[in-house]
């Protein structure tokens, strides 16, 4: 039975003969690590525009605190960099998307210290820190736990410096706009210029994550799903979005918003204990804190319940207080603004929504299923990661496919003509005769529902229950035509919630960072399956896949 969300294509009413235009040759959407490299690229072929939510800085990828994980080292090699991550992908992986990352890896990180960037140093070269999920020690860093905000800086500032690229700031994309020759464009808002329509040969989508859906979560408060939002409103295949990482560790203040405290610290060599003092991770995983997040952030909810506590905590006390200090300033001052001096005290941590590992289907060389139109970074499903994300691949996918993504469009926007401009394109829901729910509570009531019922640990009939109360909110939500970006947030949290749970709930084992109570092993009788699914006039249709299917 269709609803609002498979019969509504724009969420905003627009005229394309009344409405402002912009051309361009390359449109970017979002400036996050993936973006930035993806405009750098595109602008070596054709003129670019790229469009933030925010400022340019103002991106998830900011947020980074552990690094890039990348062979440098000579003891390392790209061939335990791919087992490593295969390992860690419980069977969902792509092979040819993992050889690829990892084999290019080396070149973007040489890349970046060409532009400017400097990683930390020991006195035998990179500092060098062994992660979750890692066999070596191969992830850089950059000023202790800031490696985000140096490398935006760094994108930022060559983005700025390129005469090709032209940036609009604090815009907020609503919907791709698409005709039967693929993707021409945006809709996109400002609060100056109100609605404009920009034209494009190519589109790269690059809109980031989805963790605001989660009461608990590392990301700010602009990752609300928005690319993969409207990538299903235009047609795209979307695959994997059960897969949501729960990073295990964040400073658990009540009443506070939710700090990360990045894998780094453990592979520093802190320890997980109980409220008793106890160290318990060797019991779930022969590397004990080392272990895939997954597996992490399932032991600290089972320990959470077996102990009827709130938190956990990272005990550090053994570390050197000067050596602790140097390598993670920004989690001392951080602990510190709570009274919580590491030299001394355990700092509480429990696990909160992280990364989405599923996304927007591309091929290898960024192309989703909708001509014209391009995806990298958070928004994607590339096959890098499979069903769990190695720790700091994410910071790498983004530097790898953003260059894909820029070179591929790029070419393709200097081997085509200009877009035909203004069409007959328009978009023209009427009023609604239903009630208008409060917005704001909408919002928070979606986050607790998703961590409650489509959190950690999941279970079918909490699953079907997710789904059908977002659809009767849905009822009063997405029948509204909005005209701030708060509205369209929510309406694309909507989207994106039931997408998720309706993945969730067909997905009938346990596999990565999907695990359900009520089928808590994983399908070994038939070979890896992806849960694919498109947009059809009837509801989405969930198709599931064989691993390394053409997309």
């Amino acid at each position: 039975m269709a609803t609002l969300f498979d019969t509504r294509r724009y969420l905003s009413n627009f005229d394309a003969a009344r409405t402002g235009h912009v051309f361009t040759d390359v449109l970017v959407i979002g400036s996050g690590v993936a973006g930035a490299r993806a405009a750098l690229e595109a602008a070596h072929y054709a003129d670019v525009t790229l469009i933030s939510k925010r400022t340019m800085e103002d991106t998830t990828t900011r947020w980074a605190q552990g690094g890039v994980a990348a062979v440098t080292a000579e003891v390392d090699s790209p061939a335990r960099h791919r087992e490593d991550t295969l390992g860690v992908g419980c069977g969902l992986n792509h092979p040819a998307a993992v050889e690829l990352t990892v084999r290019e890896g080396p070149t973007e990180i040489q890349r970046l210290l060409d532009w400017g960037l400097r990683f930390d140093e020991s006195a035998d070269g990179f500092a060098l820190t062994r992660e979750g999920g890692h066999k070596m020690p191969r992830v850089l860093h950059a000023y202790g736990d800031a490696t985000g905000r140096a490398l935006t800086d760094t994108l930022v500032r060559k983005l700025r410096a390129e005469p090709r690229i032209r940036g609009f700031e604090d815009c907020f994309v609503i919907d791709l706009l698409t005709t039967d020759e693929g993707c021409v464009g945006a809709v996109t808002y400002h609060e100056k210029y109100g609605h404009q329509l920009v034209w494009a040969k190519t589109t790269i989508l690059a809109g980031g994550g989805c963790g605001r859906l989660y009461r608990e979560t590392t990301n700010p408060e602009l990752a609300t799903g928005d690319a993969v939002a409207m990538a299903y409103r235009a047609g795209t295949r979307l695959r994997d979005l059960e897969m949501i990482q729960f990073h295990p560790t964040t400073l658990y203040i009540a009443g506070s918003s939710r700090a990360l405290i990045s894998e780094a610290v453990r592979g520093e060599g802190a320890w997980l204990v109980d409220r008793n003092g106890q160290r318990f991770m060797t019991a779930f995983h022969p590397d004990g804190e080392l272990a895939p997040r997954d597996v992490v952030s399932r032991a600290i909810a089972i320990t959470l319940a077996q102990t009827q506590a709130t938190s956990v905590f990272l005990d550090v006390r053994h570390i050197p207080k000067k050596d602790f200090v140097k390598r993670f300033p920004y989690i001392t001052e951080s602990c510190a603004e709570f009274g919580i001096d590491v030299s001394r005290d355990l700092i509480p941590v429990r696990p909160a929504a992280h990364y989405m590992i599923g996304g927007i289907v591309t091929d290898l060389g960024a192309r989703t299923t909708v001509p014209r139109l391009y995806a990298c970074g958070e928004c994607t499903s590339t096959g890098l990661h499979g069903a769990n994300r190695l720790a700091s691949n994410s910071l790498l996918e983004g530097l790898v496919f953003g260059r894909i993504a820029g070179e591929t469009a790029g070419r393709a926007a200097a081997a085509q003509p200009a877009p035909a401009g203004p069409t007959a394109l328009h978009s023209a829901t009427p009023p609604s005769p239903k009630t208008r729910l409060d917005l704001a509570d909408v919002g928070l009531s979606l986050r607790s529902l998703m961590w409650r019922n489509v959190g950690i640990e999941r279970h079918g009939d909490r699953l079907q229950e997710t789904v059908e109360i977002i659809e009767f909110w849905t009822r009063f939500v997405l029948d509204k035509v909005f005209d701030t970006p708060e509205g369209w947030e929510v309406q694309n949290m909507l989207t994106v919630g039931r997408l998720i749970a309706g993945s969730a709930l067909r997905r009938e084992e346990s596999r990565g960072a999907h695990f359900r109570s009520d089928y808590p092993g994983t399908n070994d009788q038939a070979p890896p399956q992806h849960m694919d699914l498109r947009r059809s006039s009837d509801g989405p249709v969930f198709e599931p896949t064989a691993v390394g299917s053409a997309s």
